[in-house]
């Protein structure tokens, strides 16, 4: 019997078999208690890290000690932490891994810039001298048709917003908005189609567009829509937009002499809206920070001063309509006329 045992011991210590995870543990100071779940042929354990053979037994430590939960503890918090610091630096890398990043943007003061929708280069001052009584008589059946046409359509405008001009402006660069975007679309197509410049025709269409489209975003800080006005909105954008694509592809001097007479009723519009303010019917509250930006009017500009600078550029709009349809009624193409790009 003696002799086996010596056998298996000298088996186990030149096998060097130790199975820490499976065995009875001395070291340190620590015991590990085992609990016996397989087979028994060979006993294998470790002291101070030297192995020692007999029969196995195969065993499911369970530490008893405090300090192995306090380990144990402190990993897995080390863990969480490491999985938390990869998934921020993931994050980060996911936004900065394509190198696009806005610089930093200050006002003249010195100030952040406030705004992601527009950029202190595209502000400016409205021009105020622009004559805004000018009017285009209707000479030929195309410009009656557009002059009437426009008539028309003020009609049941008129009915439904009576004197609330703010909701009626509001309405009014909703549709104002779509023109210049649509033509400069076909443009753009157009040039692309015959390898042709545009004359800077595009990028004026498109500026009247985004100009529009901030008269809205200003007016909508003065007014706030109503549900039924948010679904005429989408009601009128809607036919507005197909019918214009469709018209601007068949005659586009017809449709810029539209556009022009559309701008000539909203100068109208907003000259009785200015009545209104005169007159008190409408408060003259102060104006929204976006419009004192884009427009860089002094810090304690009103509603009157945004109305203003609003009529302004519909005045200009006017003249740059007008000015398109006349170089197609003379046979030309919009590229063979400089472009009044920036005048707004």
């Amino acid at each position: 019997m003696n002799r086996f045992v010596v056998r298996s011991v000298m088996r186990g210590l030149i096998n060097c078999r130790s199975y820490c995870s499976s065995s009875i543990c001395i070291g340190n100071g620590q015991v590990y208690r085992s609990a016996i779940v397989g087979r028994s042929l060979q006993l294998s354990g470790q002291r101070n890290g030297v192995a020692f053979g007999g029969f196995e037994w195969r065993m499911m430590m369970s530490s008893s000690p405090a300090s192995v939960e306090k380990a144990t503890s402190e990993k897995e918090d080390k863990t969480e932490n490491s999985v938390k610091e990869e998934t921020k630096e993931n994050e980060v890398m996911a936004v900065s891994y394509w190198g696009i990043s806005r610089p930093k943007i200050t006002r003249e003061d010195g100030t952040d810039w406030p705004w992601n929708c527009f950029m202190p280069w595209e502000t400016y001052k409205a021009d105020l001298s622009i004559d805004l009584k000018k009017h285009h008589k209707p000479k030929n059946f195309t410009d009656k048709f557009a002059y009437r046409t426009v008539k028309l359509l003020r009609v049941p405008t008129d009915i439904f917003f009576q004197r609330r001009y703010g909701c009626r402006a509001m309405m009014l660069e909703t549709v104002a908005a779509v023109p210049g975007m649509v033509g400069g679309m076909l443009l753009h197509l157009k040039s692309l189609r015959k390898f042709q410049q545009s004359g800077g025709w595009i990028k004026a269409l498109l500026e009247e567009a985004e100009n529009e489209r901030m008269h809205l975003m200003t007016m909508v800080e003065l007014v706030k829509p109503k549900w039924y006005e948010r679904l005429l909105v989408l009601t009128v954008q809607g036919v507005f937009f197909n019918a214009f694509f469709v018209l601007y592809m068949l005659s586009p001097k017809l449709a810029h002499r539209i556009v022009g007479y559309l701008e000539e009723e909203a100068i109208h519009s907003y000259t009785e809206y200015l009545k209104d303010i005169d007159g008190g019917a409408i408060e003259n509250v102060p104006a929204p920070a976006i419009a004192i930006d884009y427009w860089r009017l002094p810090k304690d500009a009103t509603l009157k001063d945004v109305i203003t600078v609003i009529r302004a550029d519909e005045a200009h709009h006017r003249d740059v309509n007008h000015f398109a349809s006349d170089i197609h009624f003379q046979g030309k193409e919009l590229r063979e006329a400089p472009a009044p790009l920036g005048y707004h």
